[in-house]
C-alpha cells in the first residue's frame, strides 16, 4: 500500500441517489481504467430511490422489483462495496471508522473497521427532524427509510383489516391517518393513501371506503401546504387533495403526539389511528462534531462552493447532509435534483483534484418542482430564465415528467439499454401483480 504506483482511494460514505450515482460514474471513469480505487460504504445492502418512499408506505410500489443491489452495481461499474455504518473519522490518519456488522440475532458478521482514504465523500443524506416534540418517537412513524416505510405499510394493512371487521354502524372516520408536515412527502402520501383505500375496496375490504371509513388529515405549521414551492403549485395541490376528501389544517403547529392522536398549539386535537411525521429534516447527529469538521444547526457539514468541507480540502460532502452556498446569500435546497447535479460536478472535481488541477464551483440549476398525487393528477412548475419566470404544468404532462425523474435516476445508474429493459419489466410486472402490496 506504500508503493509509489498505488492509485488513490476514493471512499464514498452513503449510497443514496447522489452517492450511488457518484460511485457509478467514478467507477466507470477511474475504476475501470485502474486510475483510482473507488469504495462505496453503506449500512444497507440495497438502494431504493428515496422520493418513492411514500409509494412504498402506501403499498403502490414493489420495492423488491426495483431495488438495486450494491454488490451487483459495484461489479458492473468497477467499484467496491463495503457494508457498514459510519461511526467516526480520523482526519490525521485519513481513515473512516465503521461499526461492526451484526446479524438479526446480534452476532458479529464483520468486525469494526478502519478504512483508509485519499479522498473522502460524505453523502449520508438526512432524516426527519421531530424538533423535540413530545411523543413523536413513541407514537409516530417517520418516513425517512425503506424500513420505516415498510413498517408503516404493515401497520396500515393491519388497521384496514381491523376497520373492515368493525360494525358498519360504528360511523364515519373509523380509521384516521394523521400526516404531520405538508411538504412533498406528506402531500404525496395523502394522495397515495386515498388511492390505496380505493384498491382495497376492490379486493373485498368494502368497509374501508376512503370517502366514508378512512379519514386522512394533513397538518402543516406554515400558512399553506408545499410552502417551499411556488404558491400556484400549492393552491393546485390543495384543490386536488380536497377533491379526495383530505382534511387540511394549515398554520397549525403540533405540540404533542400520543397514542390517541395529535394535539396542536391552538388546542385542537385530531384523533389518529396512525400518525406519520414528515415535517422537517436534519442530518445525522454524528456530523455535529465529526473530528472538527464545521457543521450547522441541523448537523449539515458546511462546504465550499467546490463541495470541499471548510476545514479539510480532501473531504467533500453533498446532498442533504451538506450546507452548500448558492452564490446568492442562501443555500442550495435539500432536493434530489440538487444531489444529482452535485454528483456530476463532484465526479469532475475529484478527477481534477487527482490531476492537481483547480476545482470548479457548484452552480445549482433549479429545473422546477413536481408533486405526484397518486394516479389522480400531478402538479409542478418548470423553471425558465429569470425574465421568463416559471411554467406551470399539471395533469398528464406533469405525471409523465414526474415519471421521467425516476427514469433519469435509473439512466444515471444503469445506462440506456438496461433502463429500457427495467422499464419493460415494470410494465409487464403491473399486468400480473396486485396494484398494491397486501403484505
Amino acid at each position: 500500500m506504500n508503493d509509489d504506483k498505488r492509485v488513490p482511494r476514493i471512499v464514498i460514505v452513503g449510497g443514496g441517489a447522489g452517492g450511488l450515482e457518484l460511485a457509478t460514474r467514478l467507477g466507470d471513469r477511474l475504476g475501470r481504467r485502474k486510475k483510482a480505487e473507488v469504495v462505496l460504504v453503506d449500512s444497507q445492502r440495497t438502494h431504493i430511490w428515496k422520493p418513492l418512499l411514500h409509494q412504498l408506505a402506501a403499498g403502490s410500489y414493489d420495492s423488491h422489483a426495483e431495488e438495486i443491489e450494491y454488490l451487483a452495481q459495484a461489479r458492473w461499474h468497477h467499484f467496491h462495496f463495503r457494508q457498514g455504518r459510519l461511526t467516526g473519522l480520523d482526519r490525521a490518519q485519513r481513515e473512516v471508522l465503521i461499526a461492526p456488522l451484526l446479524d438479526a440475532a446480534g452476532r458479529e458478521i464483520i468486525p469494526a473497521q478502519r478504512l483508509a482514504y485519499d479522498y473522502l465523500v460524505l453523502s449520508i443524506g438526512s432524516h426527519t427532524n421531530d424538533f423535540g416534540t413530545p411523543g413523536v418517537a413513541e407514537h409516530a412513524i417517520c418516513l425517512d427509510s425503506p424500513a420505516a416505510a415498510r413498517h408503516f405499510h404493515e401497520r396500515l394493512i393491519d388497521a384496514c383489516l381491523r376497520a373492515h371487521n368493525l360494525p358498519q354502524e360504528a360511523g364515519r372516520g373509523r380509521m384516521t391517518v394523521a400526516i404531520i408536515g405538508a411538504g412533498a412527502t406528506g402531500v404525496e402520501l395523502a394522495a397515495e393513501l386515498h388511492a390505496t383505500a380505493q384498491v382495497l375496496m376492490s379486493f373485498g375490504l368494502d368497509h374501508v371506503d376512503p370517502e366514508r371509513d378512512l379519514k386522512i388529515v394533513l397538518v402543516e405549521a406554515s400558512q399553506r401546504i408545499l410552502a417551499a414551492l411556488p404558491e400556484r403549485l400549492s393552491v393546485a395541490a390543495a384543490s386536488e387533495l380536497r377533491k379526495l376528501s383530505v382534511e387540511i389544517h394549515s398554520n397549525e403547529r403540533v405540540v404533542e403526539v400520543s397514542e390517541q392522536g395529535v394535539r396542536m398549539a391552538s388546542g385542537a386535537f385530531v384523533p389518529s389511528t396512525l400518525t406519520v411525521w414528515a415535517a422537517g429534516i436534519k442530518a445525522a447527529d454524528l456530523l455535529q462534531d465529526l473530528d472538527g469538521l464545521e457543521s450547522n444547526r441541523i448537523n449539515q457539514l458546511v462546504v465550499e462552493p467546490t463541495l470541499q468541507t471548510t476545514r479539510d480540502e480532501r473531504i467533500f460532502a453533498f446532498g442533504d447532509c451538506a450546507a452548500c452556498p448558492n452564490g446568492h446569500g442562501g443555500w442550495v435546497p435539500a432536493r434530489a435534483q440538487a444531489a444529482h447535479q452535485q454528483a456530476d460536478l463532484l465526479r469532475r472535481n475529484i478527477e481534477r483534484a487527482i490531476a492537481g488541477k483547480s476545482l470548479q464551483p457548484f452552480s445549482f440549476q433549479d429545473h422546477g418542482s413536481l408533486v405526484s398525487l397518486a394516479n389522480y393528477s400531478s402538479v409542478g412548475s418548470l423553471m425558465g430564465s429569470l425574465a421568463r419566470g416559471s411554467l406551470f404544468v399539471e395533469g398528464q404532462l406533469a405525471k409523465l415528467m414526474y415519471w421521467g425523474l425516476h427514469k433519469q435516476h435509473q439512466l444515471a445508474l444503469s445506462g440506456w439499454m438496461r433502463t429500457i429493459l427495467i422499464t419493460l419489466s415494470e410494465w409487464l410486472d403491473k399486468v400480473h401483480r396486485p396494484k398494491i402490496k397486501l403484505h
